[in-house]
């Protein structure tokens, strides 16, 4: 019996799709290409049957709802979809068999840059999303054994943290004396040339089908935030499932090329790292890697975002290397600190449980980030730090003060006591590390209302398996 309603947690299924038998896919001999398909494996000429497989669709869709995400220019919604695959799968199926479907453009969001300017992403619908993961789901396998060691990003088994143990083995070959090339990309999404694309890709799929299916991803056109349209002439929205995918399937020519010279490099997504021992030596390299990029990629380097520095200056995804240990960079600090206060500003005018909520979402997401680089005095400090600013809104929230002192006489402080507290005229800030009010807004009070505690997270994050 096929199920086509929640799942036993209560989540939206998809239903499987039909007719997942491989078949032949006709069209290998046109444009030319005849040879590489007559000579394409039995696995390639399946592969487009593969994406349209239910396990891989199902597979995909429980990928695409964990990762959320807004809706696309049809404004469909994540819990929206699974009732709209039910009624129209079968229609949109038969034009992916015969070639005929045409993906939705794109919707062009700008989001700000830590540094400055904004980032162009690209939201495709939600159907687009499920047909992009089910594709990349089938070509990750087939060029997962093609990419280098050194290159992390978005790849399975794989992440910023990987990359920063790597640049650090890396550097200890350099011992104090290291030099690092930091090469920028300029827009490297949006400058992604189609047909060096296609020709990387066609270098290993023998499946036309497949090959025009991601080309129409490629030109399926933007929605701008006034609503005009603007055709996709070169780039690679960001934002889809299958970008990450040809960022390294064409970067991976760059990869190959630096380990044939005997280069010391790390590259997570379009950011590298390259090693040297000079400054002399860093400026050569880096001259010889533009003109590589230029003619073989098409792509340009950044030249104000690019240079190179010494091993332990360079910031690279949020990290420094600090007399060869791990630690996350100045910015990176003050981006943290910026957004906790942000969250417990006094003057938001929202309650406590709310500012409680938006810090444990926020300090868990960056501390799973961050904590390789924060040292456990650090933890402390910022834990202590966060209370005392707790402090400050809860005090800020009593506002009179009579509520004043019945919030302190609640806490167990005694009536003299409250008497001095509440009159104060002292701001929030201040009052925080009054000690009545440290002796009724507790850690253990904080702990329990749920404020996070920073030290604990980073204890569970570096220490996950405690010597009992």
């Amino acid at each position: 019996m096929t199920r086509k309603g929640p799942n036993r947690n209560g989540e939206p299924t998809l239903p499987p799709a039909h007719g997942d038998e491989p078949g032949h896919l006709g069209g290998g001999a046109r444009h030319g290409h005849g040879s590489k398909a007559e000579k394409a494996s039995s696995r390639e000429r399946s592969l487009f049957s593969k994406i349209l497989e239910s396990e891989n669709l199902r597979e995909a869709w429980k990928r695409v709802r964990a990762n959320k995400g807004a809706p696309g220019i049809d404004g469909m919604k994540i819990g929206d979809f699974p009732e709209f695959y039910r009624k129209h799968w079968e229609k949109i199926r038969a034009k992916l068999e015969d070639g005929s479907y045409q993906p939705s453009p794109v919707k062009r969001i700008y989001i700000p840059k830590p540094g400055g300017g904004q980032r162009a992403l690209g939201i495709p619908t939600v159907l687009d999303r499920l047909i992009q993961q089910a594709t990349a789901q089938v070509l990750v396998p087939l060029y997962e054994p093609t990419f280098s060691e050194s290159s992390h990003g978005f790849r399975p088994g794989r992440s910023a943290h990987g990359a920063m143990e790597q640049l650090q083995k890396e550097g200890k070959f350099y011992r104090n004396k290291g030099h690092a090339i930091d090469c920028d990309l300029a827009a490297f999404f949006d400058t992604v040339d189609h047909k060096k694309m296609l020709g990387r890709l066609r270098q290993r799929l023998g499946d036309l089908k497949v090959l025009k299916l991601i080309y129409r991803f490629l030109k399926a056109g933007v929605i701008q935030p006034d609503g005009s349209y603007e055709e996709s002439l070169q780039g690679v929205p960001q934002g889809g499932p299958l970008s990450p995918l040809m960022a390294n399937i064409l970067l991976n020519e760059l990869d190959h090329q630096l380990e044939a010279r005997g280069h010391r490099f790390v590259r997570y997504a379009d950011d590298f790292i390259i090693l040297c021992g000079s400054l002399r030596a860093g400026r050569r390299i880096m001259k010889k890697v533009k003109a590589f990029l230029e003619a073989n990629l098409k792509l340009v380097v950044n030249e104000a975002k690019s240079q190179v520095v010494k091993l332990c200056e360079v910031s690279y995804l949020g990290f420094q290397l600090q007399r060869g240990r791990i630690r996350w960079s100045g910015k990176s600090q003050k981006r943290f600190k910026a957004t906790i206060r942000q969250i417990t500003g006094r003057t938001r005018g929202v309650s406590p449980c709310k500012v409680i909520e938006e810090l444990k979402h926020y300090v868990r997401g960056a501390l799973n980030y961050y904590a390789l680089g924060v040292t456990y005095r650090e933890s402390r400090e910022l834990d202590s730090w966060l209370r005392r600013r707790m402090r400050a809104y809860y005090w800020k929230q009593w506002g009179r003060p009579r509520t004043r002192r019945r919030r302190l006489l609640s806490l167990g402080i005694g009536r003299q006591e409250v008497k001095l507290a509440s009159r104060s005229r002292k701001g929030p800030w201040r009052m925080s590390h009054n000690s009545i009010v440290q002796r009724a807004l507790t850690g253990r009070w904080l702990a329990e209302q749920g404020v996070p505690s920073i030290r604990e997270q980073w204890i569970a994050l570096r220490y996950p398996n405690p010597v009992t």
